[in-house]
């Protein structure tokens, strides 16, 4: 089970939303708040706040990741049914 509540808003991209498949889950320390993204190059032209269970609903398979991603870390695949390798988030500091 997550951490946030279903109607808690995340990060996904227009992508997403259309069925490409996640291919990248992040678990933000500060908040405990998740993005679900495609893998391809960010592009905040295309990206989305939605309720965390828009995303649930449309990829369950992501249900899995609940247990797996602790805040400050993340999950990646190479494509649907390959496994999810997990690692700790290292994020530069805004004014570095």
């Amino acid at each position: 089970m997550f951490d946030q509540q279903p109607n808690v808003a995340c990060i996904t991209s227009k992508k997403v939303i259309t069925g490409a498949p996640v291919l990248v889950a992040t678990h933000y320390e500060d908040d405990h708040s998740w993005a679900f993204l495609d893998g391809a190059e960010f592009d905040p032209v295309n990206a989305m706040v939605v309720a965390m269970s828009t995303v649930l609903e449309l990829h369950p398979e992501l249900h899995e990741l609940a247990p797996m991603v602790q805040p400050g870390w993340s999950a990646s695949r190479v494509g649907i049914g390959h496994p999810w390798e997990v690692q700790r988030d290292h994020w530069e500091p805004d004014d570095a």
